[in-house]
């Protein structure tokens, strides 16, 4: 099926031609004919399956009729990055429309957010926390707003931005079509779009594995092993662009240091740096200037640049469903990627974890001289968790590093059948 079935109107179809978009995507293809006869739609699928534009298309469509000069679409996404790519969409498929949005959040000038919006806009897309600011200070008017989205909200509860959520949607006219879009449905969320939609259309594309076009491999290291790993990955490894995720800021500021010393094109994306600077790192990496981006889970959702061709988790993540928003990243475009994790003695609990979702796709590397093998000790076999037990000393986690000068690679079923079986 082509975009031409939904029948949009010819400048909005300019605009998918413009992008080079052809076939829509599962979620676009269930998502948007429900959206364009005015229902709510509560949709869920991986991050990276074309969710942007899943609403960012019917919406057009919609407000292509009636009015122009105020509010008419509110988009709320959790992290700047998010709402200025979701702006930056609406600008490259709207553009022969005329319809004007403008991206509010917080860490820039509210003044210059003022002003923009005085130049009558009919969609913004925007950050709880700023958005309030904006209601409390009465420099925006939603009493008119046809159509709310809320983008990522499995995100913005684990922000902690549910209870502004639910703040803003008290401004917000109750006739009105409402979309949530989420990766994951956690109760928060669901007793939300209980609350908030009526009737709803339920879209649910896969499940909340992470996408099939990404494989994925570990490597257990030591804490203090994890660098040299990292620069001899990048060396030996065949790369387009490279994300690698870090667990704080200030070890995402300390590896893209090191990595710049080292002669690597790299650049840093964290909650310290201003929204200038980050919009700065965002763009050199888009356009190649800089080859790898060390960022934290801020950098998980809303990053859209589809010649990533690896994830490196230099830290593992906080939960299964993080690695699949991190690893999201690659894979995009109908393109391939990978997904390498470094895996340390306190990750053992979440790797099993992940091993139980990855199935045969995960594979286990091991590099001569710089990954490890973790004492038998740290797991029970029959349950994959660390601590003293009967089966203490039975099975080890990873085998012997093998001695090659090439990254080795074996499956994780070859290697580790006992320790890997539950």
């Amino acid at each position: 099926m082509s975009f031409e079935k939904f029948e949009l109107n010819e400048k909005i179809f300019a605009g998918i031609q413009e992008q080079g978009y052809t076939k829509p995507t599962p979620i676009q293809l269930q998502s948007i004919p429900p959206i364009l006869e005015g229902r709510d739609v509560m949709g869920l699928a991986q991050t990276g399956t074309g969710k942007t534009a899943a609403f960012v298309l019917p919406i057009l469509q919609r407000l292509m009729q009636g009015p122009r000069g105020h509010v008419r679409a509110l988009i709320v996404a959790p992290t700047r990055e998010l709402a200025e790519q979701t702006h930056e969409a609406i600008g490259e498929l709207g553009r022969r429309t005329q319809l004007k949005s403008v991206s509010i959040y917080g860490g820039v000038n509210i003044n210059s957010q003022i002003n923009k919006m005085r130049g009558k806009v009919e969609i913004i897309v925007a950050c709880p926390g700023r958005l309030l600011d904006h209601i409390n200070r009465g420099t925006i008017d939603l009493s008119r707003v046809e159509v709310l989205v809320l983008d990522e909200a499995d995100h913005m509860f684990d922000m902690g931005f549910l209870p502004d959520v639910r703040r803003i949607v008290k401004n917000v006219p109750t006739q009105r079509q409402t979309l949530l879009f989420s990766a994951t449905m956690p109760d928060d969320i669901r007793k939300l779009a209980n609350d908030l939609l009526k009737n709803p259309v339920n879209i649910k594309i896969g499940g909340t594995a992470p996408v099939e076009s990404v494989s994925h491999c570990f490597y257990p290291v030591q804490m203090d092993g994890k660098t040299a790993l990292l620069k001899d990955l990048l060396d030996k490894t065949q790369t387009e662009s490279v994300l690698i995720f870090t667990r704080t800021k200030s070890r995402a500021k300390s590896v893209a240091l090191q990595l710049d010393r080292s002669g690597y094109k790299v650049t840093s994306l964290h909650g310290n740096l201003t929204q200038q600077k980050r919009q700065v790192a965002l763009d050199g990496f888009r356009d190649g200037r800089y080859e790898i981006m060390v960022a934290t889970d801020i950098a998980a959702r809303g990053i859209d640049v589809t010649r990533i061709s690896h994830v490196i988790n230099y830290d593992m993540p906080a939960t299964a469903d993080a690695y699949t928003h991190r690893i999201g990243r690659t894979g995009r475009a109908a393109k391939t990627g990978d997904a390498f994790t470094f895996v340390t003695g306190q990750d053992i609990d979440l790797a099993h974890s992940l091993k139980r979702v990855l199935g045969e796709k995960l594979e286990y590397r091991s590099v001569d001289g710089l990954t490890i093998i973790l004492p038998s000790s740290q797991v029970n076999e029959r349950t994959g968790r660390s601590g003293n037990g009967r089966n203490q000393g039975r099975t080890q986690f990873y085998p012997k590093t093998q001695s090659s000068r090439r990254p080795a690679q074996r499956s994780f079923t070859q290697a580790n059948r006992s320790s890997w079986a539950q």
